[in-house]
């Protein structure tokens, strides 16, 4: 049966003369012509991130001819990011993404309108921003966010085109509910329940290829195209996962769950992904010491042992001066407890706080009542205390 669907968006009035001149490529090819490149013209898409895979994503919707580009992200330049994130440069380090983007799409082409919500996506404003959008493109590197698009697209009946990245892999497909060949599906059909917190590390921790961001954003954005003008199969109901070591492209099938809840409300986003465990805040609390409160320590002389809870690459790029480094596996494996000294206090730490706190809870079950965790984790040292070390 095929999955062609309807053209998403009705064509504008017409093209100037200079939008002619500039969209030939595009005219000239058949399926698209002038009345596709006046679709893109009238379309209002939504990226939300102007990060790693927002970046291609907002340069090629803007260079196809997309009308408006809306673009939510609370974030400022960091160096860190210029790896991958190409819609940012160095004279762009510290100014808001959104702005950066904003400037960089203009010089692509100045024929857009940008719209820009600088600004957290929550509960309180999703249904609000996407309300205004034909499409939205995400590509956000977090699990809550995910289910919280998803959630409210299905509430609006809105199709949306979603990517993944980390390392050297990525997926990419298209999640409409209400769609009009009535072969809707959603997010929580691939994935009902998010993954146990801390079993499936973010970009920050485990890195990506920088490049592999334009491989999968190049990919959303065609999507994109062929949803707005109605051309071609669109991944509806269909995953592309691509392996850039392998250099293969694997498609797997994805069915409707008449399992999964129908969707009528958003929700706590934060609670339902486990952002950090219950056990693990309530380590935390009362446990958790200030990079001021470590340096105190060292200063002092204090009989403590710093454990890195991260992984052996991260230690190779930064690592605070006397730390030793035990993974944070192999804490919660039980394998790495007889490591630990039993007579002087243990402080853990990781690259942000997340892990270190769940090796924390850990320790506690364990027996090692004494042991704290750095807030903040080595991000904070490097900003706080040590600021010679880079960040990553």
């Amino acid at each position: 049966m095929s999955t062609a669907l309807p053209p998403l968006v009705e064509p504008a009035a017409e093209l100037t003369k200079d939008e002619v001149a500039r969209y030939s490529r595009h005219l000239i090819i058949p399926d698209v012509g002038m009345d596709g490149q006046k679709r893109l013209k009238n379309a209002k898409v939504l990226v939300i991130g102007a990060g790693g895979l927002g970046s291609p994503a907002l340069l090629y919707l803007a260079a196809a001819g997309v009308g408006t580009l809306g673009v939510i992200d609370f974030d400022v330049v960091d160096e860190s990011n210029l790896q991958r994130q190409v819609i940012h440069g160095q004279s762009d380090i510290d100014k808001p993404k959104a702005v950066s983007a904003q400037e960089s799409v203009a010089e692509v082409n100045p024929n857009v309108d940008v719209v820009l919500h600088q600004e957290q996506l929550t509960n309180d404003n999703a249904l609000d921003v996407f309300r205004d959008y034909d499409l939205i493109l995400d590509g956000t590197d977090n699990f809550a966010t995910r289910y919280l698009v998803n959630d409210a697209a299905v509430i609006l009946g809105k199709p949306y085109v979603w990517g993944s990245i980390f390392r050297f892999e990525g997926q990419v497909s298209v999640f409409w509910e209400d769609a009009p060949n009535g072969r809707g599906l959603n997010y929580r059909d691939l994935y009902p329940e998010p993954p146990p917190p801390g079993m499936v590390p973010s970009c920050a921790e485990g890195g990506v290829l920088g490049v592999l961001c334009a491989s999968i954003g190049s990919i959303m954005v065609t999507e994109a195209v062929k949803l707005i003008t109605g051309i071609g199969e669109p991944l509806l109901g269909r995953l592309i996962s691509y392996d850039a070591l392998e250099m293969k492209y694997r498609e797997v099938k994805i069915r409707k769950d008449p399992e999964t809840p129908k969707i009528t409300e958003l929700i706590d986003y934060e609670s339902f992904c486990g952002v950090v465990s219950d056990d693990a805040q309530q380590a935390a609390s009362g446990s958790t010491i200030t990079p001021a409160e470590l340096k105190a320590k060292f200063d002092a002389g204090e009989n403590f042992e710093l454990i890195d809870v991260r992984e052996p690459h991260e230690y190779e790029i930064v690592n605070i001066k006397g730390a030793k480094l035990i993974p944070k596996d192999r804490i919660l494996s039980g394998e790495a407890l007889a490591e630990l000294p039993q007579d002087k206090p243990v402080v853990l730490h990781c690259k942000s706080g997340q892990r270190s706190a769940e090796a924390l809870a850990a320790l506690h079950k364990a027996g090692f009542s004494s042991a704290s965790h750095l807030g903040g984790g080595v991000l904070a040292w490097a900003k706080q205390i040590d600021t010679s070390l880079p960040t990553y």
